[in-house]
Parts: structure tokens; C-alpha cells; sequence
């Protein structure tokens, strides 16, 4: 099997971290190419870039039009684009892949052709000062136990209470994204639980190792989730769910993975601004969706999050 890797590593001001990451994707022995794409960053990681270039031809990076800074989700997107192995694997800017981290990955594959992707356990390096609580609870990211691929999306967090995987423990066949679509451009955050959920639902994703790192992510101050508000992820997700549904109901999928997305969609609801709300939820949207799926017309969610009840509520109100 001609098992060659890209490793995509979006970065955006990470001077401190991106060496490390790209060197710790070099010498795993299985990757072909790092392809790191640069949104916009304006420390000094555009010159760590050019000087690792020289020195590493399997290293390649590429930037948005203009330098523009795009996001996680278009960076990524950018980087499947470009890449040209069979085999894809993620790597934030902050964190780095372990000593043979794709060693049992390529036995996987290997094993069984109908595999589409393989997750690992993650563990954590912290930079800052952190509680032992904090520590412990970061100490491994896995999924806890060992659960067949046509049950990954209901036991998996954020459905179910078996964990979640992390895209830096996670390997797929490039041909995944043609089953289910590019990372989702309009979310700030939350764009790797959109396509590990969508994922989930569409291929065959197993477990690899997952009761020891094979990746470590980087905590610091500077994290991405230290960074952006509550409101701001909640907003995310009701943006995110949103998202899901649509697709899902394109994909066909089953009524209660569409009614577990729409719930969540109005969970979420109230923290958007009127404007997303029509825009998210438009009329036409929630008729097709009712003709479609009548049952949804049960669901109290479903009526409230309807434009023209919307509006009247808040008539209502004021």
C-alpha cells in the first residue's frame, strides 16, 4: 500500500510553536509533504517559514490572496487543495506529533481497504502555569472505549459521553472529503467538531491507539479558546448545528440525527443577533424542512425557531 501522508498546519502568529510542529511532522518517516498554509500572520512565523523552506524540500507553504487572513476552517481547506498524498493528517501551529505517530495507523489501514480514517488519543504539554486539575483533565483526549464506526456519532461527545478526538490524533484517505464537503468557512470555531461529526455520519472512522498520546497539543495563553468568548462559541454553535442540518437533510440522513441538529440548532438560537436568525433560518428553509420531515412539527424547538413565529414573539414582547 503506498501509505505517504500531508500534513496540513494552518497557522496564524504562532512563532513560538510552528518549528517544533513542522520538524515533529518531518521525521515521521510516512509523510511526503508538510503543507503549512500562513493566514495572515504578522509576527516573525512568515521568516521561520522561509528559512525551515530552505532547508526541508518536503516542507511547502502557501497563504491566502493578499495575505489575507481567512480562518482555520478556509486554511485547512486550502491545504487539502494542495495536497497531493493519499493520505491527509492535521497538525495545529502549537502542537506536535509524537515519536512514530503514525506507525499503527498505517497497520490499520492496511488491514481493512474500507477504512476512511483512523483517531488517536492526544495528550497535552502546558506552557503556562496550570492546577493539577487542569492537567489532569487535559492529560488525555480520547475517545474512552473502543465502539464500532456506525455507532461513532451517538456515543461520541458532543451526542454521547464516550469523549472526542482531536484532529491532530486523526489520519483519513483524501478521497474522505468528497463524501462529506470542505471544513465549513462561516465558523470562527467549532469548524473540526462540524466535519467530525459530518465524519461520523458518513464514513468509516476506527479507533486506533487510544489509551496513550501519540500528538501533544499545546496549552498556553495564547490559545485559541483563551482568546474568543462564551458568546462568541455559542453563537458557533447554533451557527454550526445549523449547518449540520442543512447537510444533513442534503445527505438524506435520518430523522433523529436531524431532529438531535435542529434541537441543538435552538438551543443556540437565542444567542444570535436578529439578522442570523433570518438568515440562518429562513422561511423557505423551515418549510422544506417541515414538508419534508412532518414529524419535526411536533418538536417545540422547530415551531419557535420558525422566521414568521420568531417575529411575532418579539412583537410580542416589545
Amino acid at each position: 500500500m503506498n501509505f505517504k501522508i500531508s500534513v496540513i498546519i494552518p497557522v496564524f502568529n504562532a512563532q513560538l510553536y510552528i518549528e517544533k510542529a513542522i520538524l515533529s511532522a518531518l521525521v515521521q518517516k510516512e509523510v511526503a509533504e508538510v503543507i503549512v498554509v500562513n493566514d495572515g500572520s504578522t509576527d516573525n512565523t512568515s521568516k521561520i517559514l522561509a528559512k525551515l523552506e530552505k532547508g526541508y524540500s518536503k516542507l511547502k507553504t502557501y497563504k491566502h490572496s493578499n495575505g489575507e487572513n481567512r480562518g482555520r476552517a478556509s486554511s485547512k481547506n486550502l491545504g487539502i487543495t494542495m495536497a497531493t498524498s493519499p493520505f491527509i493528517a492535521f497538525l495545529d501551529a502549537d502542537d506536535y506529533y509524537l515519536e512514530n505517530r503514525f506507525e499503527n495507523d498505517v497497520r490499520l489501514f492496511a488491514e481493512d481497504s474500507s477504512i476512511d480514517g483512523v483517531y488517536n488519543a492526544i495528550g497535552a504539554h502546558f506552557y503556562r502555569n496550570a492546577s493539577e486539575d487542569e492537567k489532569e483533565r487535559l492529560k488525555l483526549t480520547t475517545i474512552q472505549y473502543q465502539i464500532e464506526s456506525n455507532e461513532l456519532f451517538d456515543k461520541m461527545s458532543p451526542k454521547g459521553d464516550a469523549g472526542y478526538f482531536s484532529g491532530d490524533g486523526l489520519t483519513v484517505k483524501r478521497e474522505i472529503f468528497e463524501k462529506v464537503g470542505c471544513f465549513d468557512n462561516r465558523l470562527k470555531v467549532a469548524e473540526d467538531t462540524h466535519m467530525w461529526i459530518k465524519m461520523s455520519l458518513k464514513a468509516k472512522l476506527v479507533a486506533g491507539i487510544l489509551d496513550r498520546p501519540l500528538s501533544i497539543r499545546g496549552v498556553h495563553d495564547s490559545n485559541v479558546f483563551h482568546l474568543y468568548s462564551s458568546l462568541l462559541y455559542k453563537r458557533n454553535m447554533a451557527l454550526m448545528f445549523n449547518s449540520l442540518l442543512k447537510w444533513g437533510y442534503s445527505n438524506q440522513l435520518k430523522m433523529s440525527v436531524l431532529e438531535y441538529f435542529y434541537k441543538n440548532s435552538y438551543i443556540n438560537f437565542k444567542y444570535l443577533g436578529e439578522e442570523e436568525k433570518f438568515k440562518q433560518f429562513g422561511v423557505l428553509d423551515w418549510l422544506e424542512y417541515a414538508l419534508k420531515y412532518p414529524k419535526l412539527l411536533r418538536l417545540k424547538y422547530f415551531i419557535y425557531t420558525n422566521p414568521l413565529v420568531t417575529f411575532f414573539r418579539k412583537g410580542l414582547k416589545s
